[in-house]
């Protein structure tokens, strides 16, 4: 019930289209008890003229144009007053949808990794799509309709008795095994709709999985294999629709063979009154117009309960995420971080990304203003995560990492961010042109901007020889674009950026030799003056690091310049001997290669 309260809390943003669909609903009511009163009393008049005979004819004539002018004119305010009421729980239905999809929007963006890390991106794109659309659903015909029914129900049950209430006691007589089934309906309506909503999340990140990966599927041959997954999925996904419509169906059914039974007894036993004159045609008239007048809003409960016990279940999973609590909090009082000068500390820091399982232990690095720090290890020694903590995407576990000698906690996330500026190892690009990829995050930037940083990259020549230039579509996820033009774009972004301190992870990870040489020698100009992170399995940029930093299991195994690193010894001259000297001797193949090739 708390879910429905905090949905119709929202509904009431827009009080206006609210109280409109209330006040129309009232009104389209009135209107339309008064339509049975009018025709039976019609029919008692019919009925009169023919016991008064010829004489009374002119009478009755001039009261049954008026009765029937009245019937004409009810029904015609009643299809206004339908008209404003759908109008009005429509729109407001949308708008509700509306802020629903932006706040949950908004929370997915202010989400830490953390959360992200533990979310299926099918699922959260199914909250925001069959989630939003079931409170649609509510609102539209749950939060309105409900009232509508309940009031429609005491009002035609309050004049039946008033007709006769002998009439009445047999209309309602069917009225506990409603109720009885109303309840475990709904209940077992809530369940199943749970169910609905999870396996739908499922077999979207099914989808999403395998549209993402389809290079990957094909280049294996698994289009057969993924053909049954899916199929799987959408198997169990279509049970779970049809048990719950099922039930539904049924629930409908039984309520009409509870009405239609109850009409059989009404005309029965009615009929017999008015042939003993207890009630007169007209009245039994209106009794069954009421009791037809019934059946909406019996029929309407059936999908009434459904709409409520979808929104219980997808309101939970909406609210799960709107209350979900980011790991990485902004203190209310953080200040704004003006252009820093780079003094970047890492104090007797540990991290964990499970309570059980820390990755990195009592880190302690200190980088200078302007100063180049490479970071070694192998594969899951925490390399990429010393430098995810310095952009706060996680939080540290103990100690602290600060910035010109203040806690980074200390600053908003925004701020804190654009002092940061990262070329990750994964680029990924958006749907839209080079030059608008290129200018993401600082989108003001003139094209003369963009075009520096893509020089600086080592990607201006290859733009301008495309057709369309920098407005060259990159195509989805930049599939027109190699490897290594992806991870030129990625540097390019970053450098437009301009931030005082440089993270790059891996950032030629996607090169040829030849390319990377042009990259490390371009960005030899970017990093001057800035503090420099560089995480690297090619080690072209360690040999000339102000510090080396050796990572293993977590702890620093070893830090110091190239020079010190190799007269001490251990895991850092190890790696160089297999991997650094002959990434060198490719360096240098190609730069004398290029030489040549300038001097022919």
């Amino acid at each position: 019930m708390q879910i429905l309260i905090r949905i119709t809390r929202m509904a009431w943003r827009y009080p206006t289209r609210l109280t409109l669909a209330y006040l129309t609903f009232l009104g389209a009511v009135g209107v339309s008890l008064l339509i049975p009163y009018l025709f039976g009393t019609s029919i008692d008049r019919l009925v009169s003229v023919t016991d008064e005979g010829i004489g009374g004819k002119d009478v009755a004539r001039s009261t049954l144009v008026l009765l029937a002018t009245a019937i004409l004119c009810a029904s015609l305010v009643r299809g206004f007053l339908d008209f404003a009421r759908t109008y009005a729980v429509d729109s407001l239905s949308q708008l509700v949808s509306y802020d629903f999809r932006n706040q949950l929007y908004d929370k997915l963006q202010h989400l830490s990794f953390a959360y992200h890390d533990k979310e299926h991106t099918g699922n959260l794109m199914s909250k925001a799509t069959a989630d939003v659309e079931a409170v649609r659903r509510f609102v539209n015909m749950g939060l309105v309709r409900s009232l509508e029914v309940v009031l429609r129900i005491v009002a035609i049950t309050a004049i039946l008795v008033v007709i006769d209430w002998k009439l009445a006691l047999i209309s309602l007589a069917f009225v506990p095994f409603l109720v009885f089934r109303t309840t475990l309906v709904m209940g077992r309506l809530r369940e199943m709709w749970t169910r609905v909503q999870e396996v739908m999340g499922e077999t979207v990140t099914v989808l999403q999985e395998n549209l993402v990966g389809i290079h990957v599927v094909k280049a294996f041959g698994s289009e057969e294999f993924e053909k049954e997954k899916f199929a799987e999925s959408a198997q169990r996904l279509r049970g779970e629709y049809f048990q719950s419509e099922r039930l539904q169906g049924t629930n409908s059914a039984w309520m009409t063979f509870y009405f239609t039974l109850a009409l059989a007894l009404i005309l029965w036993v009615g009929g017999w009154e008015v042939i003993r004159g207890d009630i007169t045609p007209g009245q039994l008239t209106m009794f069954i117009l009421y009791l037809n007048q019934l059946t909406f809003p019996i029929r309407m409960s059936a999908f009434i309960i459904n709409s409520f016990s979808r929104a219980i279940s997808s309101g939970q999973r909406l609210f799960d995420v709107l209350d979900a609590v980011s790991p990485v909090e902004e203190k209310k009082e953080a200040d704004d971080l003006d252009r820093s000068k780079g003094h970047v500390r890492f104090e007797d820091l540990s991290f964990a990304y499970e309570a059980r399982l820390p990755a990195l232990k009592h880190l302690s690095i200190d980088a200078e203003p302007g100063q180049v720090t490479a970071i070694l290890g192998a594969p899951g020694s925490g390399k990429t995560t010393v430098v995810n903590l310095l952009p706060r995407f996680y939080d540290v576990t103990e100690g602290r990492i600060t910035i010109d000698g203040r806690d980074i906690r200390d600053f908003t996330l925004a701020s804190l961010r654009r002092n940061v500026g990262i070329v990750q190892q994964d680029v990924f690009l958006f749907g839209g042109n080079i030059r608008d990829n290129i200018a993401y995050g600082v989108v003001d930037a003139s094209l003369e901007e963009i075009e520096a940083a893509a020089k600086v990259a080592q990607l201006h020549d290859h733009i301008m020889s495309l057709p369309d230039g920098y407005d060259t579509s990159v195509g989805e996820r930049g599939t027109t674009l190699s490897g290594g033009q992806r991870q030129r774009l990625s540097i390019a972004r970053t450098i437009l950026l301009n931030p005082p301190i440089l993270i790059l992870d891996d950032s030629t990870s996607s090169v040829d030799v030849e390319t990377e040489r042009q990259i490390h020698e371009a960005m030899i100009g970017v990093m001057k003056g800035r503090t420099t992170f560089v995480i690297a399995h090619r080690l072209s940029t360690v040999r000339d690091a102000d510090l080396i930093v050796v990572l293993k299991d977590g702890v620093v195994a070893q830090q110091g310049t190239h020079e010190a690193l190799m007269v001490q010894g251990g895991m850092y001259r190890d790696i160089y001997e297999l991997q650094l000297r002959p990434q060198e001797e490719l360096l240098l193949d190609a730069a004398i290669a290029s030489d040549d090739g300038g001097d022919a």
